[in-house]
């Protein structure tokens, strides 16, 4: 296992001046969305506070993965975050282990700002550096091979996932790990039958989602078509799969503003890009539930609730 070296990787001062608005951050949901009808591009910079905030929400779900990452992992010296975004998760682990460095990787140079300020609200500036460029590529620009590779809800915003899981691997030291936090269960928010419309919108809603993933997918430089067998694909990359573990987010009603909040705002993306997929009377209710005024709004109803699943697998470097 890799030792800690002080001023082992290169600090934010040596990244590179390009970046990819296509890489992605971590937060909560891997299948965030902007624009209109259909339109798959995605302003991360743009979206930086509500990722903050989002990622905040789900802190309890990213606790539990790093206790039991800390059971998988002994002793890190050095731990990347590939897709780092404003660095929620990047911080959490300088707090969940304290003898590494964490170095947070993005494409978007904007974000990193935000996480290396957070780090140093937080007294982990010390520990903590960025580098900033596309992946998987921009991983040689590290220095020293990584002991934990974190890798949240980014790899399916990378055309050719296979070749990304074998460049992440490459970037392990022997006997490292790599965490890859995947699929998972769609959030619910709502009963199926909420009072106004026709029963079962987050159903449609899940449907409308998944066409609007796929596009995404195609539409990413060198997209390759992969069956997300995830322990497969990892042993395709020459790493040993470990272990795969769900973690649960529950929030039941009555939720907190915060949870109010992310709920508008998935709901709001959903609706901007489902004018051409639902029908005039889920678009209505759509309309009714983004409403403040509403009293049927998730701004005042009180059975709104989160349910969100995410899960992780593990797999280690042998050689």
């Amino acid at each position: 296992m890799a030792q800690e070296h002080p001023g082992r990787h290169r600090p934010h001062g040596h990244d590179r001046g390009h970046h990819h608005d296509r890489d992605r951050t971590n937060h909560d949901d891997p299948h965030s969305h902007q624009g209109h009808h259909g339109n798959t591009h995605i302003d991360w910079a743009v979206m930086a506070p509500q990722l903050e905030s989002q990622a905040e929400l789900f802190m309890p779900l990213y606790e539990r993965v790093m206790a039991w990452l800390g059971k998988e992992v002994t002793e890190p010296g050095l731990i990347v975050d590939t897709g780092s975004g404003p660095g929620v998760i990047s911080c959490l682990f300088a707090e969940y282990f304290p003898g590494a460095r964490v170095v947070a990787v993005d494409g978007s140079e904007p974000l990193l700002e935000r996480a290396r300020a957070r780090a140093a609200r937080l007294g982990l500036g010390d520990r903590f550096a960025t580098v900033a460029g596309e992946l998987p590529d921009v991983l040689r620009e590290l220095d020293y091979p990584a002991d934990l590779l974190w890798a949240g809800n980014s790899l399916h915003h990378l055309g050719d996932q296979r070749a990304a899981l074998a460049a992440f691997a490459s970037r392990l030291a022997p006997g490292g790990t790599l965490a890859l936090l995947e699929g998972g269960l769609p959030a619910r928010f709502l009963p199926r039958d909420i009072g106004i419309g026709r029963p079962g919108l987050q159903a449609r809603l899940d449907a409308v989602e998944a066409d609007w993933f796929t596009r995404m997918r195609q539409e990413l430089p060198g997209s390759v078509a992969e069956t997300e067998d995830w322990p497969a694909l990892l042993a395709a990359a020459g790493l040993k799969p470990t272990r795969t573990r769900s973690f649960l987010l529950d929030l039941p009603a009555p939720v907190p503003e915060r949870a109010r909040a992310y709920v508008a705002a998935s709901l709001g993306r959903l609706r901007e890009v489902s004018e051409d997929d639902l029908d005039a009377e889920d678009r209505a209710t759509l309309d009714r539930l983004l409403d403040p005024a509403d009293p049927a709004s998730v701004h005042r109803r009180g059975d709104l609730f989160v349910l969100k699943a995410h899960t992780v697998y593990t797999a280690v470097r042998t050689s």
